[in-house]
């Protein structure tokens, strides 16, 4: 019966992103998990997202806000509705612009209830143009950068992380989500309004001796930065700032300090390429990013 099984809102954050929703509500909804939900969060969306929703999938409900919430906003939205008026068990976020498996939801759930120490289950990403290739199966500690960067990357898949096992960090593509962990810490924080909201809630929910889990079993297929941009001024402004912000939150100050240094230093390094490709945007926003984290470092009594 399904009531045996927890309830999963699937929520699909999207901004002006009609043209990708396709794909994705329809590999959601062919999912073979017997308890689940698929919400839309239209995220102020002035593409007429919520009419062609309602118009081709009726059982899918959109969840609309009046303005863009950014990325944090925009979901902690959808999951105050997944766990406070729907009562979901768990919330599965994920990006509009992939496509899932039909057994991703069934290997999540089964994942995250194997410990309740759980907060968040992650499984593979492949890159949707190269379906055997991996774009992350999670993220590894480094001592320096604490967050090391991706698992598996570019890496054909040939079975070697077929093994479920505990992870650093991730990435939130997708990832399904507990309720005792929004209960707990509130969701994303909104000071990372783009990049750095899923560091910045691991940081927090490890701080409270929860886990990240890794199954081989859940897949997904992800177009990559389609609503940002994987190379924007945008884009660039976020990941220079936000990474920063996070180490000066919760790291002492020896470690936060060598890593600003080293994010400099790569700044400064990549200048020249840069240069010669005219991305002057992309420079000044990136500097932007910097100065903006030095300026929250200074508010927050974390600089000098």
């Amino acid at each position: 019966m399904e009531t045996q099984y927890k309830k999963v809102i699937v929520l699909i954050l999207s901004y002006n992103g009609k043209h990708l929703l396709e794909e994705s509500i329809s590999s959601y909804l062919t999912n073979d998990y017997p308890n689940f939900e698929v919400v839309v969060i239209d995220n102020g969306s002035t593409d007429g997202t919520m009419e062609w929703v309602k118009m081709n999938y009726p059982d899918v409900y959109v969840h609309r806000t009046e303005k863009n919430l950014r990325y944090s906003g925009g979901l902690n939205f959808g999951m105050q509705y997944a766990f406070d008026e729907k009562k979901a068990d768990f919330a599965l976020i994920t990006n509009n612009d992939v496509k899932a498996d039909k057994g991703l939801i069934s290997a999540l759930v089964e994942t995250a209830l194997s410990d309740d120490k759980i907060a968040f289950s992650i499984g593979k990403v492949y890159y949707y143009d190269e379906p055997n290739v991996l774009q992350t199966v999670g993220k590894k500690y480094h001592p320096v950068l604490w967050n090391g960067g991706h698992i598996g990357n570019r890496e054909t898949d040939m079975g070697q992380y077929d093994r479920i096992e505990e992870r650093y960090w991730c990435d939130d593509i997708y990832w399904l989500v507990s309720r005792e962990i929004w209960e707990k810490t509130g969701g994303y924080d909104t000071e990372f309004a783009f990049q750095g909201e899923d560091f910045d809630w691991q940081v927090r929910a490890k701080q409270l001796g929860y886990k990240i889990m890794y199954t081989p079993e859940a897949k997904l297929w992800h177009k990559e930065s389609m609503t940002i941009g994987k190379t924007s001024p945008f884009k660039a402004y976020y990941d220079a700032r936000n990474p920063l912000v996070v180490h000066m939150k919760y790291r002492d100050k020896r470690e936060y300090l060598k890593f600003i240094g080293i994010r400099l230093r790569a700044t400064l390094k990549s200048m020249p390429k840069m240069l010669l490709k005219g991305r002057w945007k992309t420079i000044f926003k990136t500097w932007q990013g910097h100065f903006s984290a030095f300026a929250w470092g200074i508010k927050n009594k974390r600089l000098p």
